[in-house]
């Protein structure tokens, strides 16, 4: 199983962006996904959850900003984020709980680098 995180780059501040991360590989079912970030210097921080369901958390921080959104057939999470911030700069990384025919396991994909700056 893969998780492929891409859509970063950079932005002005106030700007928007759309990061998506796709799943591949022997998956039976995609359970909770969660979208993580580090700022330079920092810890890695949650962003942002989503069920299979469809049920949404955020960092308050975020909050009515950023949109956290799946499409189950397509095995593909997205985070909309709108406003930016110089302080929303980081690595964004995906994550999911995976069941698999044989097992089911927790997976990260590879980080996207986001960077808001004027």
């Amino acid at each position: 199983v893969q998780l492929q995180a891409s859509g970063g780059g950079l932005v002005q501040p106030g700007g928007s962006l759309r990061l998506s991360c796709a799943a591949s590989g022997d998956i039976f079912k995609i359970n909770k996904m969660y979208w993580y970030r580090q700022a330079p210097g920092k810890q890695r921080e949650l962003v942002a959850s989503i069920t299979s369901g469809g049920t949404t958390t955020y960092v308050g921080s975020v909050k009515g900003r950023f949109t956290v959104s799946r499409d189950n057939p397509k095995k593909t999470m997205y985070l909309q984020m709108n406003s930016l911030k110089p302080e929303d700069t980081g690595v964004y990384y995906c994550n999911g709980v995976v069941t698999t025919t044989l097992t089911t396991n927790e997976y990260w994909g590879q980080g996207t680098l986001v960077t808001v700056s004027s």
